[in-house]
């Protein structure tokens, strides 16, 4: 295969997997977006073009719900001149961590972008609930267990058509108005289809013989899962916080930490977020020509 060279790009598809990979396990920047599986599940929304500049592999992306941005360069060659280029042709980055923005933000506009700092818990605390803390998602968790006819299974094909079905009824139940929603929706829909072509790994609950919940992940790093999706049957209480404790109980207990991505501004997501008491954030920054 041979890469684009900038201007040229070429939009991100299944086959461009181990080329964009060798990239992010080069030079991780420990960001939720920055992964190959999130990449290319948001294609049909997001619009992703890749291109090589100054021996960088710089990323496009131009959503329907956000006007277009770059995410930060993955590379260490000439950089700054790198970040300028891509400004000529998309009017910021974004998503970009904390640590870029040190080493490189100086000649930039810098702007927080609280809406997309990644939540960083301690695997250890999301498996075990401990303390007063964590009451409350204790006692949803015990009702749910007596109540209920439940067991956990890892995600395999046979299974995917049952998640599908309890996707596309949860996001009826919610409406489908909003852009991102649907974008979102159809994110998931690809995570489905693809999630063995594209290593994830995934739990489903099954409640009285039918699933009504299943969650999707994969390493992001060394020390490091993300939880890309959760999608929980509301009309069973306390069964979002069995899944969201026992995928990380049986998948990720190697892992130190787990990032649960961001809360994109929505005030219940990120009152939820904040509920299972954050180790630490990854905060982001969108950089523009200052």
């Amino acid at each position: 295969m041979n890469p684009p060279v900038f201007p040229e790009f070429k939009p991100v598809s299944l086959e461009d997997g181990d080329f964009i990979r060798s990239f992010l396990d080069a030079y991780p920047l420990g960001i939720c977006e920055m992964n190959f599986p999130n990449i290319l599940i948001w294609k049909d929304s997001e619009h992703p073009r890749y291109t090589l500049l100054n021996g960088n592999l710089c990323l496009l992306l131009e959503p329907t719900f956000e006007p277009a941005y770059f995410l930060p360069p993955i590379g260490e060659n000439d950089i700054e001149r790198t970040i300028l280029t891509c400004l000529s042709a998309a009017p910021r980055l974004s998503r970009v961590p904390e640590e870029f923005v040190r080493r490189y933000g100086a000649s930039f506009k810098v702007e927080e972008d609280r809406d997309n700092f990644d939540y960083i818990y301690l695997a250890k605390d999301l498996a075990e609930l401990k303390g007063k803390k964590f009451d409350g998602k204790r006692n949803r968790i015990r009702k749910f267990e007596r109540e209920c006819d439940h067991s956990y299974e890892r995600l395999e094909k046979e299974r995917v058509e049952d998640c599908r079905r309890l996707l596309l009824q949860w996001f009826e139940d919610k409406g489908n108005g909003d852009p991102y929603m649907k974008a979102e929706k159809d994110a998931i829909l690809e995570a489905l289809a693809l999630f063995e072509a594209l290593g994830l790994v995934g739990g489903v609950v099954i409640v009285s013989g039918r699933v009504e919940a299943f969650t999707i992940g994969l390493r992001l790093s060394g020390d490091t899962a993300v939880i890309q999706i959760e999608i929980a049957n509301p009309a069973s209480p306390g069964l979002a916080q069995w899944i969201n404790r026992e995928f990380v109980r049986r998948e990720w207990m190697a892992y130190r930490f787990i990032n649960r991505e961001q809360d994109v501004g929505v005030p219940g997501l990120r009152s939820a977020k904040l509920s299972y008491q954050p180790d630490h954030f990854v905060k982001k920054y969108n950089l523009s020509k200052a």
